[in-house]
């Protein structure tokens, strides 16, 4: 479950706030005893049915929350393109599809600022998401992230894996995790994000290419910078233009609650307006949170070239 916690999955994660709900209809699945699964791989959603048809159905698989709108271009984009790559995966996800329009209380909820947005919940748990329509390939490689982290989380848990149907076969192991990664991700299980931090350094000093360390390692430091940080104060000292750590920090919130662009514009306005070393802090604390990134993320690209052009 820790890859859950790598600033890959930060981007768009929400907690749902609905874990002790998502145990609960765990139980009562347990003591209703086992059931026949068979389910659709796609399901509409309403504020009704989002209890049943997502919380309770992600106690056994990922359900990949498509929250679209029909006054939305890139829903209309966006939407065959999961269903096709949701269904390819033969029933281990459910696609679950939430018109924001007709039931604005979902997207209320979950903090939804834009549509098209996806996220994959598991465990009762927002766990990973995106904002922006992506093409098939990279919704492709975004999903195997998910599944393995998922088969990930039930080979720590092999508990919480649910019985494989009549005739299924058990999917091969894949190859071992790097024991760094491991490690990191074990400390991050258990809160100590210093030993996370080191555990990434390690890593990276062996294989400085690493993405998943790199990302691992700003995901970690944006939740060390932000741990202590009250978002009313951080909002009443951006009244105050000079004040140029409230902006960066701000810009780490943003960052958290998956604002990626927001963010992005914020430090970079700071470099227009800024010169000699705070421009050089702002520009390198915007370093740091491209890194929190996959280098293939599409707001990578277009932040870089704004940053350049405020440069130069």
């Amino acid at each position: 479950m820790a890859d859950f916690s790598r600033p890959g999955s930060l981007y768009g994660a929400i907690d749902l706030g609905a874990r002790k709900q998502a145990l609960e209809a765990q139980a009562r699945r347990e003591a209703a005893g086992p059931q026949a699964a068979a389910s659709a791989s796609v399901v509409d959603v309403t504020e009704e049915t989002f209890t049943t048809d997502v919380i309770d159905r992600s106690m056994t698989m990922p359900v990949i929350l498509d929250l679209w709108s029909p006054r939305a271009p890139g829903s209309a984009q966006l939407s065959p393109v999961l269903e096709k790559v949701v269904g390819d995966l033969g029933g281990r996800a459910v696609l679950a599809k939430v018109n924001v329009d007709a039931s604005p209380q979902i997207a209320q909820a979950l903090r939804v600022q834009a549509v098209p947005t996806v996220l994959a919940i598991f465990q009762g748990q927002a766990v990973t998401g995106f904002q922006q329509v992506l093409p098939e390939q990279e919704v492709r490689r975004w999903l195997d992230e998910l599944m393995g982290a998922v088969e990930q989380f039930y080979q720590a848990n092999p508990d919480a894996r649910p019985p494989a149907a009549p005739g299924e076969e058990e999917a091969p192991a894949g190859p071992p995790a790097d024991p760094d990664l491991v490690a990191a991700e074990q400390a991050i299980d258990s809160g100590d994000l210093d030993a996370a931090a080191a555990a990434y350094e390690r890593l990276l000093a062996r294989a400085p290419g690493n993405e998943d360390a790199k990302m691992g390692l700003a995901g970690v430091s944006l939740i060390k910078r932000t741990e202590s940080a009250d978002p009313a104060d951080v909002q009443r000292r951006l009244q105050d233009p000079a004040d140029i750590e409230a902006q960066l920090l701000a810009a780490d919130l943003e960052m958290l609650s998956g604002s990626v662009d927001e963010a992005f514009s914020r430090v970079i306005a700071v470099v227009k307006r800024t010169s000699g070393d705070e421009r050089d802090k702002a520009r390198r604390h915007l370093l740091g949170l491209f890194d929190a990134l996959p280098a293939d993320d599409p707001s990578l690209a277009k932040a870089r070239r704004a940053l350049a052009s405020a440069l130069f």
